[in-house]
C-alpha cells in the first residue's frame, strides 16, 4: 500500500528498534523531495528490461516508471507498449507507467539522463555496459536492480567490485537478477542444509545449462557494424561475454553459494559445432569446464547451445554422506529424503526479488547487497571462458588480475566495435592453444 510521510517515519523508527539498518540517506529524503511515490528509471529496454520494469511496477508499493533509456528508439517503444499491455492484462493501474515523451532517452548516453530522474534504477542493458551503468547509479546514490552477469571481462568485474563497496558504504540496496537467491526451493532449507553439513562435505558439484540457444537477428541494409553487433549482442564478447557468462552464470553461482567459496582454478574445453555461422559472431556453442576449489573439491560444468540435443538446466551435489540430486531435494547415502521440495510450485522468483527490493526501499531499510557476489560469480564464468578459449589452466588470481579489456575505444554507431568480420563475412573465433586471454 502507498505510504505517507508520517507512516514512513514510523516504519523507519520501528525498523531501527528491531535492529535493522535504516539508511540515513533514505530516511532523510523519503524518496525524491519528500514524495511518497518511488520513481523508477529503466536502462535497457529489451525483453529482460521490459520484464523487470513490469515486475517492479507489479510490487505493492506506490511506484511509477518515470524514465526509460535505450540505444534504440524502436526497442524503447516496444518496451513501453509491452509494459502497458502487461499492466492491462494484470489489471494493474495504468498510471504506474508515467513516462513523458521528454523522459524517453535514446543513445549510448541515455543512462546519464535516466538516472537523475528516479529513486530506483533498473539496469538491463547488455552485460558489457553494466559496469558503466552500475558505477553511475551508485555515484548518484540510487537504489538498484541490476541484471546478471555484471561484466564481460576482469576490468569490468573490478569496476563493479569497487562500486559495490561504495554502495555498501552509502547503504544503497542492490539486488542482482541471480534470482535463485530469491527462489524458495533454494532458500528454504536446501542451500542452508548443505552448508550446515546435512549431506557431509561437498566433494563434487554438477552444474548445467544445456539448451538449444537463443535468437538471431538478421543483418539489415544500412546498418553500421556497431549497430549490427549491438542488435545481436549475444554473439559478441564485448557485449555478452559468451553464453557461459550470460546464462550459465546462474548455475555456477549456485555452486559457489553452496560451497561458500569461489574456485581457485579452472580448466576445460569448448568450441563451435552447430551454431557456427556468420550470424553466430565469435562465441562458442559449447563449454565443458572443471573448476577446483581451494579444498580440492570440484565443480563440473557443462553449457551448450545445440538444437535437438537434450536439455538440462540444473544443479546437483555429491556429499560424503548423501546427495542433492535436484534443487530442493536432499538424500542420505541410503536414499532417505532429508528434504523434498523439488516438485513444489514456488512463487515467481523474478517477481519476488522486486517485491523484496521495493519493500526495503519503501521502508527505508538497507537489506540487500548482491553486487559483490554477483561480480565474483561473473568472474567464475569469465575464468571458465578464459580456460576454454585458451586451452590453459586459469587460476582465480590470473582471471581477477587480467588486463584484457573487451570494451570499444569509442561508443558511437559510426565507430568500429572491438571485433570486425573477416573478408568472408565470418568473425575471428578463439583457437585453444593460440588465443591469449590475459
Amino acid at each position: 500500500m502507498p505510504i505517507n510521510r508520517r507512516s514512513f517515519l514510523q516504519k523507519t523508527t520501528a525498523l531501527a528498534a528491531a535492529g535493522l539498518v535504516v539508511s540515513p540517506e533514505l530516511a532523510a529524503r523519503a524518496h525524491i523531495d519528500g514524495a511518497d511515490v518511488i520513481k523508477i528509471g529503466l536502462i535497457g529496454c529489451g525483453g529482460r528490461g521490459t520484464g523487470a520494469a513490469f515486475q517492479a511496477l507489479a510490487t505493492e508499493q506506490n511506484v511509477k516508471l518515470v524514465a526509460m533509456g535505450d540505444a534504440f528508439r524502436d526497442r524503447l517503444d516496444k518496451a513501453y507498449t509491452g509494459i502497458q499491455t502487461q499492466l492491462a492484462e494484470n489489471e494493474l493501474d495504468a498510471a504506474r507507467l508515467d513516462v513523458a515523451e521528454e523522459n524517453k532517452f535514446v543513445g549510448f548516453d541515455a543512462y546519464e539522463k535516466v538516472i537523475p530522474l528516479c529513486d530506483v534504477v533498473v539496469i538491463a542493458t547488455p552485460p558489457g555496459f553494466r559496469p558503466i551503468h552500475f558505477e553511475a547509479a551508485v555515484a548518484a546514490d540510487k537504489q538498484i536492480f541490476m541484471e546478471k552477469p555484471v561484466a564481460v571481462d576482469a576490468p569490468g568485474v573490478r569496476r563493479v567490485l569497487k562500486a559495490a563497496e561504495e554502495a555498501k558504504r552509502k547503504k544503497l540496496n542492490v539486488v542482482v537478477g541471480l534470482q535463485r537467491h530469491y527462489q524458495k526451493k533454494y532458500t528454504e532449507g536446501w542451500v542452508d542444509m548443505m552448508q550446515n553439513g546435512a549431506i557431509g562435505d561437498i566433494t563434487t558439484s554438477y552444474v548445467y545449462w544445456n539448451s538449444g540457444g537463443v535468437w538471431v537477428r538478421p543483418r539489415e541494409a544500412g546498418q553500421t557494424e556497431m549497430e549490427y553487433q549491438m542488435r545481436n549482442w549475444y554473439y559478441f564478447n564485448w557485449l555478452c561475454g559468451d553464453h557461459i557468462n550470460e546464462q550459465h552464470i546462474h548455475n555456477l553461482d549456485v555452486g559457489n553459494w553452496v560451497k561458500q567459496d569461489y574456485p581457485a582454478e579452472a580448466s576445460g574445453f569448448g568450441g563451435r559445432y552447430m551454431r557456427n555461422g556468420k550470424e553466430h559472431g565469435e562465441i562458442f556453442d559449447h563449454h565443458a569446464v572443471e573448476f577446483t576449489y581451494a579444498d580440492g573439491s570440484r565443480m563440473i560444468s557443462q553449457c551448450r547451445h545445440w538444437n535437438g540435443a537434450s536439455t538440462k538446466v540444473t544443479e546437483e551435489f555429491q556429499g560424503t554422506n548423501g546427495t542433492a540430486p535436484a534443487p530442493g531435494k536432499l538424500l542420505t547415502a541410503s536414499g532417505y529424503a532429508l528434504l523434498d521440495h523439488n516438485d513444489r510450485k514456488d512463487p515467481n522468483p523474478y517477481q519476488l526479488e522486486h517485491d523484496l527490493l521495493f519493500k526495503a526501499v519503501a521502508d527505508g531499510a538497507y537489506q540487500y547487497a548482491d553486487a559483490e557476489n554477483a561480480a565474483k560469480s561473473t568472474l567464475t564464468a569469465i575464468m571458465g571462458r578464459m580456460a576454454t578459449y585458451s586451452g590453459q589452466v586459469i587460476t582465480w588470481d590470473e582471471a581477477m588480475n587480467s588486463e584484457l579489456d573487451l570494451s570499444p575505444a569509442t561508443y558511437a554507431f559510426d565507430a568500429p566495435p572491438p571485433i570486425l568480420p573477416l573478408e568472408n563475412g565470418y568473425y575471428p573465433t578463439p583457437v585453444p592453444g593460440e588465443t591469449k586471454v590475459k
